[in-house]
């Protein structure tokens, strides 16, 4: 392409309308609905379905076509089986697919469309596009195998209804499949990720962090979700279960039931059970060793363990005596508490070995550290898991990182580079420190992906009042009435606070009991609405999703879908409720966003030369 070509193009590309963004949060291991908002695009697809062929398909048919789009490889079979002429079905379809991806394409630039097709779609749906230049020598030619080309076709349209992905934290812990989540979202062409605390003590657990290994260990066990670690990812957890069976032999550990029972057997149960409180206990200890290796963390007050009055059954919390849930604690060495049996000690290494070795882990590890960050500045926007630390009169509250003090975007960029060096790092002890931070970023009073006075892990299994167990939110949460604390964190982070939104998630938002998700006076965007569904008897919906278009900023809230298999059968499709955020005055092009500058620049470099 010669030299005005290229100007010719990029000024297309200025002129065209802005990408669409997606914003989801705190998806927590629901696979199935979270990969159905993904590629239905909050009801976009249907719409676009409807707008095209509304007045040439009855509505059981566009029901189809659409959870064809949705879920190409599963329902094709079932609507090519059910045809009375499998190929004029074809022909039909795949009329119908490139009048809807003509639709979707036709305010889209060249380069956004061309990324969102596959290498497996046909050089003739390039021309019928008008991207023949961006053809890739690869593409087929339409004669080849037709079902490819539907497949191919149905995810050019979910791309290019989504757009870009922002994945604002927490794909970890409680649900059943973080790991087909973090498959789904290495395939999209357009994302980014902020990590939240759940990926964050994975991350540090891939590495063999021990306070994060047996955060991970026991969640999963809390949740009866032990299979994500045996079967998703193929670790041997037969010494641990070996180890909680024995140890625990006879103990009903009443304190220790399941969060969630996902209908495990009466085996399988006892297994968690037990393997849940042996893990309690480790983690006690590892993370007791953990403060006093790191005394900068500031966390002293949550070593508890040794405080356990046996004759009593009381253990003193901050000041407070509280009634102990449990004192049969055969592991636990009254002298020296803190310290590992040989059998935990070898329990603990043999997790290591399995979390550090598992290759299936390391791969999803690598995509939340090549496509992840703490925060994100984004077209005039800040994206973060859960808060900026503020002081309770508003200003940046001050964090001590290993001697070094600093606060909101200095503290944000410190603690991502120590992140950095957990995984990079060339000598150990630097690597160390960046594993430590990852345990003080998952329960630190100063983590900014915690927002919380403690992490109430011991109160929850063993102390018995309720009370013991409070977690205080960060100032952050609490004070939303005022938009000032927020223009300074906007103005801390070289933002607008005239323009700008905060979107973040981690706390989720009491819909059914009137709680408002947008904030400070439209400033803050909580997009934290109950995916899990640990969470939506909190929230009393199944989930947020933020869309940027060109257009507007409209937040979507979702129903709960009964299952991805009744979806596709059914063609059951997710009911959205939308409430517009903002309206633009005039739409928003390419021009107008980050990546608009970044082309800019090249304009003006070429127009220059």
């Amino acid at each position: 392409m010669d030299r005005e070509e290229e100007i010719k193009r990029i000024s297309a590309e200025l002129n065209a309308l802005k990408t669409p963004e997606y914003f989801v949060s705190d998806v927590h291991g629901e696979y199935g609905a979270f990969v159905h908002i993904l590629r239905n695009g909050c009801g976009m697809v249907r719409v676009a379905i409807d707008d095209v062929l509304g007045d040439q398909l009855e509505e059981s048919e566009a029901d189809a076509l659409a959870t064809l789009v949705y879920y190409p490889h599963r329902k094709l079979p079932m609507l090519v089986e059910a045809a009375d002429d499998a190929d004029l079905w074809r022909i039909h379809t795949m009329k119908n697919l490139l009048a809807v991806l003509r639709h979707v394409a036709a305010d889209r630039s060249p380069r956004s469309v061309a990324d969102a097709l596959s290498e497996d779609v046909a050089r003739e749906v390039y021309v019928i596009l008008g991207l023949e230049d961006r053809a890739p020598a690869q593409a087929p030619e339409l004669s080849n195998d037709p079902d490819v080309q539907i497949i191919a076709l149905c995810q050019a349209i979910q791309h290019l209804v989504i757009g870009h992905v922002h994945m604002v934290g927490d794909i970890y812990d409680r649900g059943p499949a973080p790991h087909l989540i973090m498959d789904e979202l290495a395939k999209l062409p357009s994302l980014d990720i902020q990590w939240g605390n759940h990926d964050m003590v994975w991350m540090g657990a891939s590495l063999g962090q021990r306070g994060c290994i047996a955060h991970v260990v026991r969640n999963c066990a809390r949740y009866g979700n032990l299979d994500i670690l045996t079967d998703a990812y193929g670790m041997d957890l037969d010494p641990l279960v070996s180890f909680a069976l024995k140890a625990y032999e006879g103990d009903p550990c009443e304190a220790f039931a399941l969060k969630v029972n996902p209908g495990l057997s009466p085996e399988e149960l006892d297994a968690a059970v037990k393997v849940q409180k042996a893990m309690a206990i480790l983690q006690f200890k590892v993370e007791a060793q953990l403060i006093d290796e790191n005394p900068s963390f500031g966390l002293e007050s949550r070593k508890l363990l040794h405080l356990i009055d046996y004759e009593r059954g009381i253990v003193p919390v901050d000041g407070v005596e509280y009634e102990v849930t449990d004192t049969y604690l055969p592991t636990v060495d009254r002298e020296h508490p803190y310290e590992l049996t040989p059998e935990e000690e070898a329990v603990m290494r043999h997790l290591e070995h399995e979390f550090m070795t598992c290759e299936t882990l390391q791969k999803h590890m690598r995509v939340l550290l090549d496509r992840g960050s703490l925060y994100a500045l984004s077209n005039g926007n800040l994206l973060l898991h859960a808060c900026v630390p503020l002081n309770e009169d508003g200003s940046l509250k001050e964090v001590d990182i290993f001697g070094k003090t600093c606060s909101g975007l200095a503290l944000y960029d410190e603690l991502q580079e120590w992140v950095y060096r957990g995984f990079r790092a060339e000598d150990e002890e630097t690597r160390k420190r960046g594993r430590d931070i990852m345990w003080y970023l998952w329960l630190g009073e100063g983590s900014p992906l915690f927002a919380k006075s403690k992490m109430a892990t011991f109160e929850i299994y063993m102390c018995r009042e309720k009370e013991a167990r409070k977690e205080v939110k960060n100032a952050f949460y609490q004070l939303f009435d005022s938009e000032e604390p927020y223009n300074n964190i906007f103005r801390d982070f070289g933002l607008d606070p005239h323009t700008a939104h905060l979107v973040c998630g981690h706390v989720p938002v009491k819909v059914k009991d009137g709680e408002d998700p947008v904030k400070a006076g439209g400033k803050v965007i909580c997009i934290d609405g109950g995916f899990s569904a640990a969470y939506q008897k909190t929230t009393g919906i199944a989930g947020f999703t933020l869309v940027s278009g060109p257009n507007d900023l409209v937040l979507y809230s979702h129903e709960p879908l009964p299952s991805v298999d009744d979806a596709i059968r059914d063609n059951l499709d997710i009911h959205s409720t939308a409430r517009v955020i903002e309206e633009y005055a005039t739409p928003r092009l390419i021009a107008d966003t980050d990546e608009g500058l970044f082309l800019h620049a090249r304009l003006q470099k070429m127009q220059a030369s």
